[in-house]
């Protein structure tokens, strides 16, 4: 399937819609992007709302950490995604293991609405 992906900036957050499959480059090419975005505006709350037709590889979550600080995403970054895809769900929860166990704020949600609440409020507890 042929990736789509859009960065936005909404004001109070930077929204990332992505679908289709998911591998490094993607990854590499929607952060990039986030990166530029955020930078530009001054705002480090990310929500991204996915649909992962194939989910990224299970090696390319673990180096996850490692990849966001090559990028420049840190602590001032906070994170909150929706996957859209059940069987993408499961990946995308290791990934959210993976990068809060380095450090980084962010979480999986089930629900857009609990998604931007989380991302939105004030609390900086990750999970």
């Amino acid at each position: 399937m042929q990736n789509y992906f859009a960065v936005t900036f909404e004001g109070d957050y930077v929204r990332v819609v992505s679908n289709g499959d998911k591998d490094h480059e993607v990854a590499t090419n929607v952060w990039t992007e986030v990166v530029r975005v955020c930078e530009v505006n001054h705002c480090y709350r990310v929500f991204g709302l996915a649909s992962s037709t194939t989910p990224i590889e299970v090696l390319d979550a673990c180096d996850h950490g490692r990849f966001f600080r090559d990028l420049g995403v840190d602590s001032k970054y906070r994170m909150a995604r929706v996957e859209t895809n059940p069987e993408a769900v499961d990946i995308a929860a290791f990934v959210e293991t993976v990068l809060f166990n380095r450090g980084f704020p962010g979480r999986l949600f089930d629900d857009e609405s609990d998604a931007l609440e989380w991302l939105l409020s004030d609390n900086r507890v990750s999970h």
